[in-house]
């Protein structure tokens, strides 16, 4: 398996201003930030060390169709992207096109408006599973919201629902919380909009991939402000990595499902006991089956074939 990009060195010709789970992130203008999808993993709020070679670019590729799909419901903040190498490459320091730098950038970079994240994590739930269905086990709630009695693992709900995270920085934890408690943090009206959006664009979504044999059990959405306060989609959008995939053929209601997210490395982590331990090496099975997952999932929604 060729090697992985786990972390970008640009040496200094653009600033970098952040590394998260996957990406990092360098700031070209006042109003202009880089984007590199890393091929970093993470599970259990913890990075491996070792990442799953050109899982980046499968990332970016599938952000871009569902940037493209959702552009008539909501802004997006990309000005280039990674399918527009040379106008990308014309638009950053000439140093940047040098061969060391274009082989980290290529294929997984986007151009993107600077704008005012907004610091929660939208996440929006159509089907009761994960962190819900135990919550739900132990207290018939999810986010600490009533939910309908005698719901089984993996069933849908009546209607998509809001259940914020908070956002947390590189090495800490997202924690959920209630719609009422994202309020407090945003404002009540900006709250109630994210909620809308999220659950119209989830359920727009749900709905095509539904035509692709895919099921969206449930995603993540992060948003920003404009000038003008306007909201906009930001980040990745609709990944393995920010979303619960299931395979339509093989759903079988009570259980838990095969997936085409992360729940696989999450899975082979809880049985060899790492499950949120530092330092772990991903074997070289779990990277190739991990990648296949990726790009299963990759084909299936957009249509195309993947080509490395």
């Amino acid at each position: 398996m060729s090697d992985s990009l786990t972390s970008t060195n640009l040496d200094s010709i653009l600033p970098l201003i952040a590394r998260g789970k996957v990406r990092d992130i360098y700031q070209v203008d006042n109003d202009t930030l880089l984007f590199v999808a890393t091929d970093r993993i993470s599970a259990y709020d913890v990075i491996m060390s070792n990442g799953i070679p050109n899982k980046g670019k499968i990332l970016t590729k599938l952000s871009e169709f569902w940037f493209n799909f959702l552009g008539d419901a909501i802004p997006n903040h990309l000005i280039l992207s990674n399918n527009d190498d040379e106008h990308l490459f014309a638009k950053l320091p000439q140093e940047l096109s040098q061969p060391k730098y274009k082989a980290q950038l290529s294929g997984r970079s986007l151009l993107v408006k600077k704008l005012k994240l907004i610091p929660l994590e939208v996440i929006v739930r159509g089907f009761i599973t994960g962190s819900a269905w135990k919550e739900y086990k132990k207290s018939g709630t999810v986010h600490g919201l009533p939910a309908p009695e005698g719901l089984v693992e993996s069933q849908e709900f009546p209607t998509p629902i809001f259940t914020p995270s908070t956002k947390a920085e590189q090495g800490e934890h997202d924690e959920n919380i209630s719609p009422e408690q994202a309020a407090k943090i945003v404002g009540q009206e900006l709250c109630d909009k994210l909620a809308s959006k999220a659950i119209e664009l989830y359920s727009k979504a749900k709905e095509f991939a539904k035509t692709r044999g895919i099921i969206i059990a449930d995603t993540k959405f992060e948003f920003g402000l404009d000038a003008q306060d306007n909201v906009v989609l930001v980040d990745e959008v609709l990944t393995p990595d920010s979303s619960r995939f299931w395979n339509a053929k093989t759903f079988e209601l009570g259980k838990s499902q095969d997936s085409y997210d992360k729940q696989f490395l999450r899975d082979w982590l809880t049985s060899n006991n790492l499950a949120g331990k530092d330092g772990v090496k991903m074997s070289e099975e779990i990277a190739i089956k991990s990648k296949e997952k990726y790009i299963e999932a990759y084909e299936s929604l957009t249509g195309e074939k993947w080509v490395d």
